[in-house]
């Protein structure tokens, strides 16, 4: 299964959503930033993911997932899936 890393903060919902949908499809572990305990980290997600600035930002492997939006698209679609167990 491939990492899978989330930029995110406390307070989020989407956050929290992003995270159980992950869950719900088999990821043992999700590497969270949490950018409001090192604001630093905020260039870095900014860079990482094209100039996004909202969390969460989720990344699978080296793939910019998106928000909870598009990894909630990306899962209705059937390819959440198959990115996590992509080789």
């Amino acid at each position: 299964m491939q990492k899978v890393v989330m930029y995110c903060t406390a307070a989020c919902p989407y956050c929290v959503a992003a995270e159980r949908l992950l869950k719900s499809r088999g990821v043992a572990e999700v590497e969270k930033i949490r950018i409001d305990l090192a604001p630093a980290r905020v260039a870095e997600m900014i860079a990482r993911s094209g100039g996004q600035r909202t969390v969460p930002q989720v990344f699978i492997g080296d793939t910019h997932v998106g928000g909870f939006d598009d990894t909630s698209a990306l899962d209705a679609a059937g390819k959440l899936v198959p990115l996590l167990n992509a080789d």
